[in-house]
């Protein structure tokens, strides 16, 4: 894998992707951002770590997103930035502190449309992680001891939530092969499995 390169993981609620993303993260000896990015969002924008949590991967419909957009790439002003709404305000924080984990090398980066905010990085490589409904309910039931049904709600509100979040900030489409680079079933590959493949994949990429 080259130094710069960066991996960015999409997932299904359940689906493991975060432990997937950890242990990629671990074999190359590179950083892992999940939650840690909204304490650094957090210390970066100003924001307390409370608001940045209640907003993270939200969508809101209270503002366009060409017009959030819009004002990123011209460069908000300090004015237009604090007329915002607060979901948007939340996701720009965010958007800019991916980019600095970016520069700073190789790393994981987990959700919150990572590869949508580098979509002009050379050396980014996007994956989608997805699985069965009943792998993902018997994960969620022991990982949280909840019913099956309680799972299952707790899945559907997830994925529902990132599918909008994703959705409404980027130009793609949340699990949409095209939206990525390779999507792999954990489901039938497993947490060690997935990432076995996902080491070859990173490791071919990295040779071209």
């Amino acid at each position: 894998m080259n130094s710069n390169t960066i991996i960015t993981i999409g997932r299904q609620f359940g689906s493991g992707g975060h432990e997937i993303g950890e242990k990629i993260a671990k074999a190359y000896g590179i950083p892992c951002y999940d939650k840690e990015l909204l304490a650094r969002a957090a210390k970066e924008s100003g924001f307390c770590e409370e608001m940045i949590k209640n907003h993270d991967e939200r969508p809101t419909n209270s503002f366009l997103y060409n017009l959030v957009m819009d004002t990123y790439s011209m460069g908000y002003s300090t004015g237009a930035y604090v007329d915002m709404p607060i979901g948007q305000r939340v996701f720009l924080a965010q958007f800019d502190t991916i980019k600095e984990v970016a520069k700073e090398g190789a790393c994981v980066i987990v959700g919150r449309c990572a590869d949508y905010a580098l979509s002009e990085e050379a050396e980014c490589i996007n994956i989608f992680i997805y699985a069965d409904m009943d792998v993902r309910i018997k994960r969620i039931t022991e990982k949280y001891n909840v019913s099956e049904k309680e799972a299952k709600d707790m899945i559907t509100k997830k994925d529902k939530q990132r599918a909008s979040y994703y959705n409404y900030y980027s130009n793609k489409k949340w699990g949409q092969a095209s939206s990525y680079n390779l999507c792999i079933d954990s489901g039938v590959l497993g947490i060690d499995g997935t990432v076995e493949l996902l080491k070859n994949f990173i490791d071919a990429a990295g040779r071209k």
